[in-house]
């Protein structure tokens, strides 16, 4: 049983690193060779991990060769963009000027029913609103409105705007964040101020947040 423990735990950790390595994305963000590789690598280290009799190395060194492999992939589809449309296609425009264009929904397989499912999900309930639509490389529609249906910007407005960066979280859960305390060129002399203005102290409050304006959100836990 201890084996078993042991093995489960290496080969879950070297999962793990693995799938680090092959970046951050969503299994839906996934382009197709990806996605194979991932489920290539669940089912091989199932059966050592449930067999005790098979040796560990077995189920390591094909993992490994599947990550060289998809890193080999990846880099060539930089590299390449003939081996980019080879293993991750083409987009496909599903709609072209607010018509369905009916030679791409056969060709992918798509059919009316799928394409008003998608358009939905994506906050266009009538096909009519759309201009284009464009199926991706790992299957997400991309959809661009009509510009009478497009949602109204300070732009169109012409409203000036300031800039508006990221917030930063100053404490989490009671920890004060000094890296984000340096970005944002404050001192924790100052955090404890204005933690005091409100009756709080580091321990007592669940998170402070700091936008761009300067403004400081409080809440206590």
């Amino acid at each position: 049983m201890l084996i078993i423990f042991f093995r489960t735990l290496i080969l879950y950790l070297l999962v793990l690193v693995i799938l680090r390595l092959m970046g951050k994305r969503q299994i839906g963000q996934l382009q197709p060779f990806e996605f194979v590789v991932t489920l290539m690598i669940a089912d091989l280290v199932a059966v050592p991990m449930q067999d005790k009799e098979i040796a560990l190395i077995n189920g390591v060194v094909p993992v490994l060769t599947l990550l060289f492999a998809q890193v080999a992939i990846s880099y060539l589809s930089l590299k390449s963009g003939l081996v980019r449309r080879i293993i991750c296609g083409r987009p496909s425009v599903l709609v072209a000027n607010g018509q369905i264009v009916r030679a791409e929904l056969q060709r992918n397989l798509f059919n009316l029913n799928d394409l008003s499912e998608q358009l939905r999900t994506k906050g266009y309930a009538n096909l009519g609103d759309v201009e284009f639509a464009v199926l991706e490389t790992n299957g997400e529609l991309s959809v661009v409105p009509k510009s009478q249906k497009r949602p109204v910007t300070p732009a169109d407005l012409q409203i000036p705007t300031s800039y508006e960066g990221l917030p930063l979280l100053l404490i989490i859960d009671g920890k004060i964040q000094g890296e984000n305390l340096a970005k944002a060129g404050l001192t924790t002399d100052w955090l404890l101020g204005k933690l005091r203005e409100s009756s709080l102290t580091p321990k007592t409050t669940l998170v402070a947040i700091l936008d761009s304006q300067g403004g400081l959100f409080l809440q206590k836990k």
